[in-house]
């Protein structure tokens, strides 16, 4: 059996940064990540856009909005410390109706209480920034970025190793056997005994908590986001970020374009179930994992709550067609020929029972586990962060 002082299950980068950053503030603390992949930041870190998010959308005070704006300085100063890719390249979130005016001075208002940087702007400025972008108004958020997440935990797995860390992969955990001063984590690898564990296990962490005994508070329901890559001939259409005005009643932010950190242009995501935790395909179905989803009283209020908007998405996960029309709103030169497929991602959401996508990051401690049950959207910006707030739990269990 091999012994460790922390074990941190998952190697996405709220995992990875958590190991790190025990590794940094505790000398000769030796730490073993559990992946269960055969490779890092597979699921998540790797699929999802590739933004450093600015903290402007998060309700000021909480712990989304205080470790977005620290973690996005400090996965900053780590991506120029290890050349891992980053820019700072700013974005706008477009109106381009009379309509959603309101709401966009409410996202501007919530960005000058969180002190981000912003400027609501007209036409004539957002073409400058934007030429082939429609909208009568606009915020533009200049310091929001991009970055190589992939690299960066490339880049954090290495130091983790640096310090005498190790990262085992093959690894799928299997049960938690909690005893009085430590806790023996079995998994497809083998058994590790440690101090304190830390379940960063993203998509499967609300059931990794129950192997602990615990009930869960919420329950992780998968939501596939789907994109396209712009073509060649396409990428002058776009030359940073551009972001439509969120619709207050609909709990994602709607398909986007994001100019990737080690180049190309992605379009998207839309929104749909997906149809097991890591389906990223419409056939990548385990009828265990989706009857959890639908076996959820949590769920089926979502859905009849947001079932009209759910239909839309849907449809355009079915329909280049309408995802392209989705798209014009924004940039009225796309066409269809211009987008190419590109790898889906799925969101780990936690859900509550009364419908409702738990808006904060979310952690538990049981005995000597910690759980990070809730990391989805800005985790990545705020994973440093996020990981000095999980420190402070295991510190006082070492």
């Amino acid at each position: 059996m091999r012994t460790a002082d922390v074990v941190v299950v998952g190697g996405g980068i709220v995992g990875l940064s958590t190991a790190w950053t025990i590794s940094r503030q505790r000398a000769g603390v030796r730490v073993v990540v559990l992946e269960k992949e055969s490779d890092l930041a597979l699921h998540q870190t790797g699929r999802n856009s590739g933004v450093i998010h600015s903290g402007i959308y998060y309700k000021p005070g909480s712990l989304k909005a205080r470790t977005c704006l620290h973690g996005k300085a400090l996965l900053e100063r780590f991506c120029a410390e290890h050349d891992v890719r980053f820019e700072t390249c700013g974005k706008v979130v477009v109106a381009t109706g009379e309509s959603e005016l309101p709401q966009l001075a409410k996202i501007a208002e919530r960005a000058r209480a969180n002190g981000v940087p912003a400027e609501e702007i007209g036409p004539e400025r957002l073409r400058e920034l934007e030429p082939h972008c429609a909208g009568i108004r606009a915020l533009h958020v200049p310091v929001t970025g991009i970055v190589d997440y992939r690299g960066m935990c490339r880049a954090l797995a290495a130091d983790v190793r640096l310090s005498g860390g190790e990262i085992v992969f093959g690894a799928r955990v299997t049960g938690l056997d909690s005893r009085r001063t430590s806790v023996v984590v079995a998994s497809t690898a083998g058994e590790v005994e440690a101090s304190v564990v830390i379940n960063c296990a993203g998509l499967h962490s609300d059931r990794v908590l129950q192997l602990s005994g615990a009930r869960r508070p919420a329950r992780i329901v998968p939501f596939r986001g789907e994109y396209f890559e712009l073509a060649p001939s396409a990428w002058h259409l776009v030359r940073n970020l551009i972001y439509p005005v969120p619709d207050p009643s609909f709990p994602f932010l709607g398909v986007h374009f994001t100019r990737m950190a080690l180049g190309g242009v992605e379009c998207g995501p839309n929104a749909v179930l997906a149809l097991s935790r890591e389906g990223y395909h419409w056939d990548d179905i385990r009828m265990g994992e989706l009857a959890d989803a639908l076996g959820y009283v949590g769920f089926w209020k979502l859905a009849a709550r947001h079932w009209r908007a759910g239909m839309g998405e849907m449809w355009r996960s079915l329909s280049k067609r309408a995802f392209t029309k989705a798209l014009q709103r924004l940039v009225p030169d796309i066409r269809s020929e211009h987008l190419v497929p590109a790898d889906a991602g799925v969101r780990a959401q936690a859900l509550s029972p009364d419908g409702s996508l738990v808006d904060d990051f979310l952690l538990q401690r049981e005995g000597r586990v910690v759980h990070v049950l809730n990391a989805p959207s800005p985790a990545a910006t705020a994973s440093l962060a996020i990981a000095e707030h999980i420190t402070q739990h295991a510190r006082e269990l070492l």
